[in-house]
């Protein structure tokens, strides 16, 4: 093999080591979001660690003084394998570890440490053949294009295509390949060369079934730490859904937080509808702001006076297993197929802004403000376009996390909308599955306080709906800061206060 082929050959495996490298610090990222909470605390310390273990690495290769290119491969090996199994590592002991971010920041150190030995031995293996100036240009140009393509992979193809164990087998055997590729060029510079390459080989395999059957790890390791058996896991673009049965009680799971149980949701949803709707006259039309199970929806039904509902939800598989499953179809009576109701997939804070209509009643069931990217769904400037949808009489309705365990989190909420220019009426009640879970009624001018409540309620009353607006000292209002998108500040009371009461 020529020279000008072999240095062509081993920067293209800086191209690929760079992608690959990234692409295991996304995924750490990524798993740190999905099961301890998005934000950017959590992609800030495993971007730093991963980067201060690459430092580590680069500083350890300096005490590697032959057999560079042996060194290298078996470096490509251990990469493959342990980046290649981190995300299905990661997620089978999630529910089986005490101590889940000690092994997740071990896992993260160990990767970062053996990415960074992979350039500075490249780069002492290609010394020899090309001239220290265009060696750097070289090696840096393909290391930075590797590092945009797994920018643009990740998002765009890897996590709705493959999810997030399955992009890790793959690129774990794309390092294994490298370190096959290098052996094969390089073959006459590695002792043992027969041990190494059967070695490559088997791990090429290893992460090959582990690609082949994710889906039934990703099973079992759900198994493991749901306490009902699952009966439907799906990972889509924007999160994790999973459905739990037993016996009579079916539960959805966004992310690994708990979103309804079947035997008290309706406790929930005619909480989150009926205080404000019926409080209206004669209600036309309404819009519901996630929700994509539908279960709002059929609380709103319940108003013959209402003509049309619109319901923006972001994730299309949510809506769309939840309008075709028929398990879910009798939990929500079929809602989302009503001719009375339109189902857009769209992020509503984008959705809102290029929104013309007027709506009489709205409802925001948003998952809590557990990350940034929803939690600018709870800030002036959400609820500022929320204003422009409303009619004069209008009502609006955010379910605002729990008063007793996130106390300054729901009076946030509460600072927030009247921050924005809303009259406000919080109120609460129990939910078995949940415990004490808060809710705010925000209108542009008082109410009217006769209600008029459609027949076949379960929980609420013209008796009842009095006691929700009753907080005790514990869960009464205290001295917070109103969220805006600037400042986020709602998110960073929430994980203070949920993290302080999980752990």
């Amino acid at each position: 093999m020529t020279d000008r082929r072999l240095k062509i050959l081993l920067l293209l495996s800086v191209f690929a080591i760079a992608t690959c490298g990234l692409i295991y610090e996304l995924i750490a990222g990524t798993l740190a979001s999905y099961l301890l909470g998005d934000s950017v605390t959590q992609f800030s310390t495993v971007i730093g660690t991963y980067l201060f273990a690459m430092g580590i690495g680069s500083y350890l290769s300096g005490h590697i003084r032959r057999n560079e290119v042996a060194v290298f491969i078996q470096v490509e090996m251990l990469v493959g394998m342990v980046g290649g199994c981190s995300a299905a590592l990661l997620f089978l002991l999630f529910g089986q570890v005490d101590s889940f971010r000690v092994l997740l920041y071990a896992l993260v150190t160990v990767v970062g440490t053996l990415v960074g030995l992979e350039i500075p031995l490249l780069l002492r293996i290609l010394k020899d053949r090309l001239e220290f100036r265009e060696l750097v240009a070289q090696v840096f140009t393909f290391d930075y294009v590797g590092a945009l393509l797994a920018s643009l992979l990740f998002p765009l193809i890897l996590v709705p295509r493959l999810g997030l164990a399955r992009s890790g087998f793959l690129f774990g055997a794309v390092n294994v390949g490298v370190a096959l590729a290098t052996l094969h060029l390089l073959r006459e510079h590695v002792p043992r060369p027969r041990a190494l390459a059967g070695a490559g080989w088997l791990l090429l395999a290893g992460l090959a079934v582990g690609f082949g059957a994710s889906d039934r790890l990703l099973a079992w390791s759900e198994k493991s730490a749901y306490v009902d058996p699952v009966i439907f896991a799906r990972t889509t673009p924007y999160q994790r859904i999973v459905l739990t049965r037993e016996a009579n009680d079916l539960r959805l799971y966004l992310n690994g937080n708990l979103q309804f149980s079947s035997r008290d949701e309706y406790r929930y949803h005619e909480a989150l509808v009926h205080p404000g709707l019926a409080r209206l006259r004669a209600p036309r039309t309404a819009l519901v702001l996630g929700g994509g199970d539908g279960l709002a929806v059929r609380e709103l039904l319940k108003y013959p006076s209402l003509e049309h509902i619109t319901l923006v939800d972001l994730d299309p598989a949510m809506t769309r297993l939840f309008a075709t499953q028929e398990l879910l179809r009798r939990i929500n009576d079929s809602s989302l197929l009503s001719p009375r109701v339109t189902v857009i997939n769209e992020d509503a804070f984008t959705w809102l802004k290029g929104n013309t209509n007027q709506f009489d009643y709205l409802v925001a069931d948003f998952p809590d403000p557990s990350n940034f990217s929803i939690g600018k769904l709870y800030t002036t400037a959400f609820y500022a376009r929320v204003r422009a949808a409303m009619r004069p009489g209008s009502a609006f309705v955010v379910q605002c996390t729990s008063p007793w365990v996130a106390r300054k989190s729901f009076w946030c909420v509460d600072a927030t909308l009247r921050a924005s220019g809303f009259v406000t009426e919080p109120y609460h009640l129990y939910v078995p599955s949940f415990g004490e879970w808060g809710f705010i009624l925000a209108s542009l001018a008082p109410l009217p306080q006769s209600y008029h409540f459609p027949p076949g309620l379960k929980f609420l009353d013209e008796a009842s709906v009095q006691d929700l607006y009753h907080f005790p000292p514990d869960m009464g209002p205290v001295m917070v800061e109103a969220n805006h998108l600037n400042n986020q500040m709602l998110v960073r009371y929430f994980e203070e206060e949920w993290a302080h009461y999980v752990h």
